[in-house]
């Protein structure tokens, strides 16, 4: 493996506003708004039908602390985590990796379930990545992330 470190935590929310107050008030920056409709590829990357979606990334300064924080407009459900990605409070924990291909490969000879093969995103201001999400023995999901050189 070769899991180099944590991306960020994705915290869903009922109120993108509200929370970002409160994320602000612990601390936290907006780095970068999160686009509110996104590529076929990269919703079908988080196991989702095409979506919309309010929400940004926003960093502990002086750290490279993250967190994604989501409003989904659609789709939407207000039930209590842990159903799927969309729901409210932690959705999935991320992680750098220097190498998704061999770390792909590895999971895999584990029989790890994946929510898709590897996908490409691409935001404003923000190089581009290629990530993977795949689920613990519980459920849990979690993402790898490779940076671009």
């Amino acid at each position: 493996m070769y899991i180099s470190g944590m991306v960020h935590v994705n915290i869903n929310c009922s109120d993108f506003e509200r929370s970002r107050r409160f994320y602000e008030f612990l601390g936290f920056e907006l780095l970068v708004m999160a686009p509110e409709l996104n590529t076929p590829e990269v919703a079908a990357a988080v196991g989702m039908p095409p979506y919309h979606l309010k929400g940004g990334l926003m960093r502990l300064p002086g750290s490279q602390t993250l967190i994604d924080l989501l409003e989904w407009k659609e789709p939407h459900d207000d039930s209590p985590p842990y159903p799927h990605l969309y729901h409210l409070g932690l959705g999935r924990i991320a992680f750098a990796t220097t190498d998704l291909d061999a770390d792909v490969n590895s999971l895999k000879s584990q029989g790890v379930e994946f929510l898709s093969k590897p996908a490409t995103v691409e935001m404003e201001n923000m190089p581009t990545s290629r990530f993977v999400c795949f689920k613990d023995p519980d459920g849990t999901i979690l993402e790898l992330v490779e940076m671009a050189a």
